[in-house]
């Protein structure tokens, strides 16, 4: 049970910022509809920024509403246990100071290459299909580029992750620490590098 404090640091949030780059991609024709959603968000309080500390209790709310207890059984969870995400790649979406959204992404070897498993990615249900988790999804690519990462992966599904760019990978090219259905493994080249360079078992990688 949380205490009050912590509950107090869920909603409220003053450092929080728009998302870097936002002008230059939210005006793609066939992104008007949840475009038109996410200015109207803006217009009363939508924020988006870094993770803080403060934030933890509230992402793992929003994760346990999103995804249930089964979450802690899933091979990503299993990634997440052996390497801390990096809150300056991770970001929140605050309405009104309140957290509706985040997203994380892990440093990790595959093989011997560096890369960043993405996830979770999770919205509060009153607030899906309005662009929320896609701003936050490039939200987490352009840090991603900007700070030198090649390669984005997560396992998701394709029709939400396809169109953001990720692509397909091998069947078993990336080895999870647990059962995996291979037709979700998805990769992001970030530096025009071949999906198909990025093979091998997803270990910790120590910065």
């Amino acid at each position: 049970v949380r205490s009050r404090r912590q509950r107090q640091m869920c909603i409220r949030d003053s450092t929080l910022t728009a998302p870097a780059g936002f002008g230059l991609w939210r005006a793609r024709p066939r992104q008007m509809f949840w475009i038109t959603m996410l200015s109207r968000l803006s217009s009363t309080g939508l924020t988006f920024g870094n993770e803080l500390p403060l934030h933890a209790a509230c992402i793992e709310d929003i994760s346990a509403e999103a995804f249930g207890p089964g979450r802690f059984a899933r091979a990503a969870a299993r990634v997440r246990e052996m390497a801390s995400h990096a809150p300056e790649l991770s970001f929140v979406a605050c309405l009104n100071g309140q957290v509706i959204g985040s997203v994380r992404q892990t440093p990790v070897l595959v093989g011997t290459t560096p890369a960043l498993m993405l996830g979770p990615l999770a919205v509060r249900p009153a607030y899906k299909g309005m662009g929320v988790g896609k701003s936050l999804m490039h939200m987490a690519a352009d840090a991603a580029r900007n700070a030198g990462e090649a390669f984005i992966f997560l396992v998701g599904d394709r029709g939400y992750y396809m169109p953001l760019g990720y692509e397909p990978t091998r069947p078993g090219s990336i080895v999870m620490p647990g059962p995996v259905d291979p037709m979700r493994v998805l990769v992001l080249p970030l530096d025009g590098g071949a999906v198909e360079t990025l093979e091998g078992k997803v270990t910790a990688r120590f910065r």
